[in-house]
């Protein structure tokens, strides 16, 4: 599982080296990176890729709204070889639809990881931090704390 919030620097080339404990969850040594929500990137491994593409396939393409998501999700995502050294290369394309820079905050969500521009990430951490909005944001989630 994909926990925790790691800052990772990104060298002159474009790599980007994914933490050592995000590397132990990945059974290949690739991933499909992909534009995210909230002006950041996802990493998906390989398996949760063909997940979430066949429910995306599954969509009729008879409908505009399913359509637009196909060419989001399928036409920005990028098949990335992990290096011998941990080290993937993020597209251009991916950097600048992210605002990625110099530097990246690699975030844990469960079975995928997200990447977002350290600017990006403190913008999500203000609303991420008002408890009281939370509280009413989160209740409709109907979350219980047991089985």
């Amino acid at each position: 599982m994909f926990l925790g919030q790691y800052e990772h620097s990104i060298d002159e080339k474009g790599r980007l080296t994914i933490p050592s404990r995000y590397r132990e969850e990945l059974t290949n040594d690739w991933l499909v990176l992909t534009t995210g929500f909230e002006d950041s990137l996802i990493a998906l491994t390989p398996e949760l890729f063909t997940i979430v593409s066949n429910q995306v396939r599954s969509k009729p393409i008879t409908n505009a709204t399913s359509r637009q998501f196909r060419r989001f999700f399928f036409s920005n995502a990028q098949e990335l070889e992990i290096d011998k050294t941990g080290r993937i290369l993020l597209p251009a394309f991916l950097r600048e639809t992210a605002n990625l820079n110099d530097n990246a905050i690699l975030v844990g969500n469960g079975e995928y990881f997200e990447l977002w521009s350290p600017e990006n990430w403190d913008k999500q951490l203000l609303i991420l931090n008002n408890s009281d909005a939370n509280e009413q944001r989160f209740s409709a989630l109907d979350l219980t704390t047991l089985p």
